[in-house]
């Protein structure tokens, strides 16, 4: 694929800080504790990890948002939170991080925790994650909010982002009301999971990865010839306009419209970690779109900012200086 020049991301990048970006998902915490492994354990034949610090980011839909914001875009995100610490730290994170986002935008459902990764790491190697979360659907008061929330919100976006983390608070009745709405305006972009995958539906563009796509449409071929049926299948059961699959070390592939496949090779130099490079893929592709960039175009920007993301530990963003340093 032909790679875009320095001055044409630069324009692209400068013309995001005029779009709002609206992304609706499964709100979380990634909390990461970083220590050393000197010794087992003498109770069971698990290593002892010596705390040395705690760090807590955004997670899921909210670290979509920090990704948008790190670009230079607005953004807002509308979820649902547990009334818990968890969830006032969430909030207050989240009205840190943008300018647009309110507390107005986070319901808080008292029968759920707020979601919570915890992953343990020592000498650069996850050792164990545990999570805090409840997945079952949120109830039809909760979507109630939801929607009006999400139709208020889109009354001024440039794109809307569904980043679905199978947490249950994306369900199909939210998404019956809303992506027509938005899909007759702008572009709808979606992170889908299996559970809702009748329900993504109209879309722009949806972003499975490669283990993903092919369970969705139940084939095994993790090769080129095998995701470009999978795109197909995809585009055919959702009638969306594109699929884009992410293949971590293997690039991508985008399949738009009855066109042929485009393979983007991956941009990334050193992978130490892929936590939340989809989440950066998801939100440099709308940031991109937002602003009338090819889906080509966009999907070489993401490209670029995953590889940007993989090369840090943690839970990470690429902003806009460091894709434009991407490309030479």
């Amino acid at each position: 694929m032909e790679q875009l020049s320095r001055k044409q991301v630069e324009r692209l990048t400068q013309a995001f800080r005029d779009r709002k970006i609206v992304v609706f998902g499964d709100l979380m915490l990634d909390e990461f504790v970083w220590g050393d492994v000197t010794r087992i354990s003498p109770e069971a034949p698990v290593p002892v990890v010596e705390i040395r610090r705690e760090s807590v980011h955004l997670g899921g839909a909210a670290n979509v948002l920090g990704n948008l914001v790190a670009l230079g875009a607005q953004a807002c995100v509308v979820g649902v939170a547990g009334k818990d610490a968890a969830g006032e730290r969430l909030r207050a994170s989240l009205r840190d991080a943008s300018p647009l986002q309110s507390d107005e935008r986070i319901v808080i459902d008292e029968s759920r925790p707020s979601t919570v990764k915890t992953r343990i790491i020592a000498h650069s190697q996850l050792v164990v994650r545990a999570d805090r979360e409840l997945r079952t659907p949120v109830n039809g008061r909760t979507e109630d909010r939801i929607i009006s929330i999400l139709k208020d919100a889109l009354r001024d976006a440039d794109a809307l982002v569904i980043s679905d983390y199978d947490k249950g608070v994306v369900t199909p009745r939210i998404l019956a009301e809303v992506l027509p709405l938005a899909y007759d305006r702008i572009p709808v972009l979606i992170d889908p999971k299996i559970r809702n995958l009748a329900s993504y539906r109209p879309a722009t563009l949806v972003t499975p990865n490669h283990h993903e796509a092919l369970r969705m449409t139940n084939l095994e071929e993790d090769s080129d010839f095998g995701l470009h049926r999978a795109a197909q299948l995809l585009r055919e059961k959702l009638n969306c306009d594109a699929v884009l699959i992410t293949r971590g070390p293997g690039g991508m592939v985008l399949v738009e419209g009855d066109g042929e496949p485009v393979y983007v090779e991956t941009a990334a130099r050193e992978v130490y970690d892929v936590t939340g490079a989809g989440d950066t893929v998801i939100a440099t592709l709308a940031a991109a779109m937002a602003v009338g960039a090819s889906m080509l175009e966009a999907a070489n920007l993401a490209n670029h900012a995953a590889g940007i993301v993989v090369g840090k530990v943690g839970t990470a963003t690429a902003s806009s200086e460091e894709l434009i340093s991407s490309f030479r």
